[in-house]
């Protein structure tokens, strides 16, 4: 049986312990014994991480310790999948640009905060992404600093309305990427745990940790 170690933790405005709840029973009914921590003290566990076939992070903010950060490092660099979601991945530890490196992104603002806006699809050929048309959600919509280098799922478009100078921008918003021997996923989908109720939404983060996971 494979094993996926989910973290929670951090700022709880993202209520990251119900979000990392959504999905536990998926990962179960796929055959992963699932992990459940609230410490990032689990990135010291060498034998746990080397157990693992999946690590899905869910910590806003934050600080890794440079102990922390190579068992993550490490246990990733040797081909255990990462799969995360909004700030709980790509909002964290934000003085560590090694984890954002690792990551492929690093959030910025949310001009307009909670508003409606559209996920567009770009690539309709993937696993991920197959049979997934373009939707619309009420919640943030993140802008970031993102690597070119990823493989991006989808993205969404900005309308100007709260930050007339970023109008047209069309921002990478679920990609996939590479680390080491690691396959990496991530979607900027997820300010609560609420935004998973969207059914294309949930689907597109459940995928990603299956193709992420070893």
């Amino acid at each position: 049986m494979r094993r996926a170690l989910m973290v929670w933790g951090g700022w709880e405005g993202h209520t990251p312990k119900q979000a990392v709840e959504r999905f536990v029973p998926f990962l179960q009914k796929n055959g992963f014994e699932v992990l459940v921590r609230d410490t990032l003290d689990a990135y010291l566990d060498k034998e746990l991480l080397a157990s693992l076939s999946l690590i899905v992070p869910c910590w806003t903010c934050g600080t890794l310790s440079g102990d922390q950060w190579k068992g993550l490092n490490e246990a990733v660099q040797s081909g255990v999948g990462l799969a995360g979601w909004h700030g709980g991945m790509c909002d964290a530890f934000r003085g560590n640009i090694d984890y954002q490196w690792m990551t492929g992104g690093q959030f910025l603002a949310h001009p307009g905060n909670i508003k409606d806006y559209v996920v567009h699809i770009e690539n309709w050929d993937d696993p991920v992404t197959h049979g997934i048309s373009d939707f619309t959600l009420k919640s943030e919509q993140y802008y970031m600093l993102v690597d070119p280098s990823n493989l991006v799922l989808a993205t969404t478009t900005f309308d100007g309305v709260h930050d007339p100078l970023r109008k047209g921008v069309v921002m990478p918003y679920i990609w996939k990427r590479r680390w080491g021997k690691a396959k990496v996923f991530y979607s900027a989908i997820g300010h609560v745990a609420g935004d998973f109720d969207v059914v294309e939404a949930r689907t597109l983060q459940e995928r990603g940790m299956l193709w992420a996971a070893k």
